[in-house]
């Protein structure tokens, strides 16, 4: 990924539905190595660069505390699996919700380049569009994180996702 691109078809992800729940799959491709790109996702300081506030254990069986800048979301994730550089999976569950969803971050090296498949299972259906949006957003943070980017605070890039993945949602059946 060399930066955002102001068009909002660039849409990295692809929706569906699981046994009446929302999956979330984001694909993207980084000009980074794979070790590069793990320790972004794995560097409680780093983290906090362009993701958010984490405070616990980053291990497997460990939980975490998290406060996501963009959308304010608070809650705790269990670290599920973890095969560095490759592997990482938790399970999230929102404060004062006792509803769970899993992610599973895949990093595979291609050249110098890492591409990252990320996937939500266990979103509601009808907020299918936002966490698309929202994950896509994170991702694209990722990506400027590792370019030495700051992260884009505004509300645009949402604006300007939202559509696409509201249609994209709409053909879930």
């Amino acid at each position: 990924m060399t930066g955002k691109t102001p068009d909002a078809q660039r849409i990295l992800g692809t929706l569906r539905s699981d046994n009446g729940v929302g999956v979330v799959r984001i694909e993207d491709r980084f000009d980074f190595d794979q070790e590069e790109v793990w320790a972004a996702l794995t560097t409680p300081k780093r983290l906090a660069q362009w993701y958010g506030d984490v405070e616990g254990e980053l291990r497997v069986g460990g939980e975490v505390r998290l406060h996501v800048f963009t959308s304010g979301w608070r809650g705790t994730r269990q670290i599920t699996g973890c095969d560095p550089p490759r592997h990482l999976s938790f399970v999230s569950k929102q404060a004062g919700d006792s509803s769970e969803s899993a992610v599973e971050i895949t990093l595979a090296a291609d050249g110098g380049r890492t591409v990252i498949v990320y996937e939500h299972r266990g979103v509601p259906l009808d907020l299918l569009f936002a966490y698309g949006a929202g994950e896509q957003i994170h991702v694209e943070d990722l990506g400027d994180h590792l370019a030495g980017r700051d992260r884009d605070a505004s509300e645009s890039r949402w604006d300007a996702l939202e559509p696409a993945y509201r249609e994209l949602a709409s053909k879930i059946e």
